[in-house]
């Protein structure tokens, strides 16, 4: 399954083997639970529009969707677990900051914040590379990505987004690595999300919220012409300041600015084929770890940081063409490419307690092209295709003494410097109608991972060596959907489906801070990562219902974490990686929804999820099977929303509760910092939302959010959430 070779020398190892069992082999078919049977929820489910309701907008069961099977298809026939956010949800009803804070009244996720302008979503119990997002088909993931809730995500703009599908749930076959706990496609906006025909129109978008003392402005100007060309343009600047939290009052350094552009030219050829030039750029200055210096403020008994300066700048620029065509050559259909560019930068500017500073960081300039098709036969419908990843990644640091004055240049930063990362697949699948009741997707897919790191440290001695290695895997999924009933009001679906991740420059070549007291140094022969889930579930849509509920249950193998050392590094603890072993989650999510009357609809949703892994939690080899890091609480939300007759007015409430988190593992009650002495305490935080359409030009949107001002933190998180908070929202729409 894997060669590798080496060169130089690295402290660190893995863990034995464990498993070896491929898809579908009994072996692994045989450690799955007996609790599937037992996974199919009571429940009562509705559908009250075609619109979003209140926080999870519920889809009707023919909306289309592209990510869960890369081609077009009607979320009812699509065996996964799926959820769509319109830019209205994100503008109107949301009024969101960042992406990730899109997703967190999502079922089965929930929204871990390292800082206010970092964190990432923990999606069926995995966050950092153990997620894949996508951005109009490309990956944002790179090799450098981390494993714990980091910024990466943030560096989209949710003002850019027409549209956001989360698939949960493993989609390596069609993806590649990383998509384990969740595959999220962002959609850019374009002319056509001006709701222009023909001729210039524009937009203009104005956010302010008083318990995060921020201001976002944003311009769009778009240019539509009847030959099918099409021009859009549009720019965010974010000023966000310092959060206001219920009991800790005004918490500093929590602030940050953003300026954000996006920019796409569209042409539709001879015969409808299309041509996509786009470009997005992000720049993000001095977003604050709190809690890992003296400004932060200890909440429930967390210990608070020693360090005087802990800041990020994030810098993101993507380049693409795509080529659209409905069909060629007579057979293949849906035919699509794309080239893309795509430069990530981070910087890192930390002043420790004894004054000392050093500056690191990274920049990873990204290839990638894919092209794809799909094909109608009489064995159903196939979608193959090809993709190719390439990373050039760039490390520094600089070490400074207290008075200012340059004493070190490392050989590398945070990852191994002059450093390249290749990723080749190929993939397919098909869409097997069985009956006309039941159907098939069945798929499969090769990649390949070459790592060659030019530059790595020994943190021993402190020599350099080079590191080569490369994975080979293959994975493969199988999944089915079942109507119940003539009208397809009641659909059954279900399935298996393998996923994996191979080890990237993260895991093997870095020196820097982990978590509170750790630095985590580089490591060799490292095992790619193994999943396969098995899920079952039912969607409902019928008159005044809809609704959905799933259980999942998946089994990890090779799983690679952070492990004591026992020796220590400039006063921190060191971990490396290893291939701990086995391990599971698994987990209930229920989506419910009913249209009480033609104006009021009741809408909610849950989540249960419980898992365990192998770890090593001291420096000894011995392996003991505990709790997930950062395990999500049982989580409820549910509300009221009223649309007023014409649609111009809605108004909706809403209820979250967390449960009380002291399932903890033994890395997260190390972390002092970030979780209180027994664990996060549970919360209920109540919001009112509305939004008014005052003229055709015209809209405005309110919330109160946290309206008891609940003094609150979700579990894990570097810091507590905002207090009451007044969100306005400020749409124009010129007519031109």
């Amino acid at each position: 399954m894997m060669a590798t070779s080496t060169q130089g020398r690295a402290r660190g190892g893995r863990a034995a083997a464990v498993g070896g069992e491929k898809f579908g082999s009994p072996q692994m078919l045989n450690r799955a639970p007996n609790r599937i049977a037992a996974s199919v929820l009571l429940f009562v489910a509705v559908t009250a529009s075609a619109a979003d309701v209140g926080s999870d907008g519920p889809q009707q069961l023919d909306e289309i969707i592209v990510t869960a099977t890369r081609s077009e298809l009607a979320i009812g026939d699509a065996p996964f677990s799926v959820s769509t956010l319109t830019d209205s949800t994100l503008r109107e009803k949301r009024q969101v900051r960042t992406i990730p804070e899109s997703l967190r009244e999502l079922p089965g996720i929930m929204v871990q914040k390292t800082a206010h302008g970092q964190g990432s979503p923990f999606i069926r119990g995995f966050t950092g590379f153990r997620n894949l997002l996508l951005i109009d088909g490309i990956r944002l993931n790179n090799s450098v990505f981390r494993d714990g809730p980091n910024q990466y995500w943030n560096t989209v703009d949710p003002l850019s987004v027409s549209r956001m599908e989360v698939v949960r749930g493993p989609s390596s076959v069609l993806y590649g690595s990383d998509a384990i706990g969740g595959t999220v496609q962002v959609l850019s906006r374009g002319y056509g999300d001006l709701d222009a025909v023909e001729g210039f129109d524009g937009n203009a978008y104005y956010r302010y919220a008083d318990a995060e003392s921020s201001n976002v402005y944003r311009l769009e100007m778009g240019y539509g012409a009847a030959n099918g060309f099409s021009a859009y343009a549009g720019g965010s600047y974010k000023d966000f300041g310092n959060l206001d939290v219920a009991d800790l009052g005004e918490q500093r350094n929590t602030g940050y600015d953003e300026k954000d552009v996006d920019a796409r030219l569209e042409y539709e050829l001879a015969g409808g084929s299309r041509l996509i030039l786009a470009h997005q750029w992000v720049d993000q200055d001095d977003a604050w770890r709190t809690h890992r210096t003296i400004f932060g403020e200890s909440w429930q008994g967390t210990n608070v940081g020693n360090e005087q300066k802990r800041a990020l700048d994030q810098e993101r620029r993507l380049t693409y063409l795509q080529w659209r065509e409905g069909e060629l050559f007579g057979f293949m259909e849906e035919v699509s490419a794309s080239v893309s560019y795509h430069e990530q930068d981070e910087e890192q500017d930390r002043i420790r307690s004894d004054g000392r500073r050093d500056n690191q960081g990274f920049e990873v300039d990204t290839t990638g092209l894919w092209l794809q098709a799909s094909t109608l036969s009489r064995f159903g419908r196939w979608t193959y295709g090809a993709e190719w990843y390439h990373d050039d990644v760039d490390s520094y640091r600089r070490d400074y003494a207290a008075d200012g004055s340059l004493t070190a240049i490392r050989p590398q930063g945070p990852i191994a410097d002059d450093s390249e990362y290749d990723t080749y697949a190929a993939f397919v699948q098909d869409q097997v109608p069985v009956t006309d009741r039941l159907s098939f997707i069945l798929g499969g897919r090769y990649t390949r991972a070459e790592l060659d790191a030019g530059t790595v440290v020994d943190p021993e001695s402190g020599d350099t060596f080079s590191m080569n290695e490369d994975w080979s895997e293959v994975t493969g999924s199988a999944r089915a959907t079942y109507l119940l009933d003539d009208a397809g009001d009641f659909r059954l679906y279900g399935g298996l489906s393998q996923g994996f991740r191979a080890p990237n420059l993260s895991d093997l070549t870095r020196l820097s801070t982990a978590r509170s007291n750790e630095i985590e140094t580089p490591v060799e022969n490292l095992d790619p990562e193994e999943f396969l889930t098995y899920e079952i579930g039912i969607k409902v849509g019928r008159d005044r219902w809809w609704g959905e509920a799933s259980y999942y249950y998946t089994d990890i193998d090779e799983m690679i974490i952070r492990t004591p050392t026992g020796e220590v590094i400039d006063g921190e603890n060191e971990v490396t990686k290893k291939n701990a072993g086995d391990g599971h989650v698994e987990g209930v999510e229920l989506q419910l929804g009913y249209r009480l009357t033609d104006a009021l609809t009741w809408f909610g949703n849950g989540t249960w999820m419980d898992g365990e892994v192998d770890t090593f939690p001291t420096s000894e080899p011995v392996k003991v099977t505990e709790t997930m890091d950062r395990e999500m609480p049982l989580t409820l939300h549910t509300g009221l929303r009223w649309t007023g007759v014409d649609g111009r007015l809605w108004l909706e409430g809403l209820v979250s509760y967390a449960e009380e988190q002291d399932d903890l593992s033994t890395r997260d009650l190390g972390d002092t910092q970030r979780i209180p002495p027994g664990g996060t305490p549970d919360y209920t935080v109540f919001t009112l939302r509305s939004h008014y359409q005052v003229t055709r030009h015209l809209g405005i949107a309110l919330a109160l959010e946290n309206i008891t001002d609940e003094d609150y933190r979700i579990h894990g998180s570097g810091l507590n959430e905002p207090g009451r908070n007044l969100v306005m929202t400020l749409s124009w729409r010129p007519q031109l």
